[in-house]
């Protein structure tokens, strides 16, 4: 796909077995791990894979690639088709924990606040979620993908072998992204972030196309509680049952 370089797993066109790779990475498993901003579904993602040795796949990060790349042009959130069309041509490549847009690193850029919120409002848009909608399965790879987002589990990967709804209480959440961008030397507003994930909440949750939903056969899992690794060995927990 011209454009587009997801160099975190590799699409070769057959595999050793000489099955064509169509048929091989169709049958390779996921695990989808949902949930709202801040939730820690990245975080967990990124261990569950480490732990299993499976490919990962960020999809907010290719809504906030649409969302920087769409700022970047001086474009409108309101404008549904100019930033569709972003989205369709997003120039982006994945390279480990370098996420590259346009050929510059973008890894950092992404993750602001101000981002995060234009990706909110456009993952909304259905032209949007579509353009972005094959880029995002072709990350099902062998030996399996653990995919964190709004609708992994409802939407992309309907089929996933196991589904995880990650929730953690709103005040937990903000808690925790005011911490992360301390962290980082970033200004922080804890009474701000707790507004912003309210209303990114609404929206999510709201929104008539992918709304964020645990998928009917989802495990429901609170983390407010439970550290990073609890909350990673109650993921692999899940998996050893499936």
């Amino acid at each position: 796909m011209p454009g587009w370089c997801p160099v975190t797993v590799r699409i070769d066109m057959t595999t050793d077995s000489g099955m064509p790779a169509t048929e091989f990475t169709a049958r390779a498993p996921v695990i989808a791990i949902d949930g709202p901003t801040a939730s820690g579904k990245g975080t967990i993602a990124h261990r569950v894979a480490s732990a299993l040795g499976w490919a990962i796949l960020d999809s907010g990060a290719l809504y906030r690639l649409t969302a920087l790349a769409a700022l970047n042009r001086g474009l409108l959130a309101e404008d549904e088709a100019s930033v569709a069309e972003v989205a369709r041509g997003l120039d982006v490549c994945f390279e480990g924990d370098r996420i590259l847009l346009e050929g510059t690193d973008a890894s950092e850029a992404i993750r602001q606040e101000q981002v995060g919120n234009f990706a909110s409002r456009v993952a909304a848009y259905p032209a949007v979620r579509q353009a972005l909608l094959e880029r995002q399965r072709a990350f099902r790879v062998a030996p399996g993908l653990v995919a964190d987002g709004r609708d992994m589990g409802t939407v992309v990967f309907p089929d996933a072998a196991l589904k995880v709804f990650l929730v953690a209480d709103v005040e937990a959440r903000a808690q925790r992204r005011c911490k992360q961008l301390i962290e980082k030397g970033i200004s922080a507003n804890l009474d701000d972030l707790l507004r912003d994930m309210r209303e990114r909440d609404a929206r999510d949750m709201q929104r008539s196309v992918a709304p964020l939903v645990p998928a009917a056969d989802a495990h429901v899992l609170d983390s407010s509680a439970l550290t990073i690794e609890q909350t990673v060995q109650a993921v692999l927990g899940f998996w050893q049952q499936v």
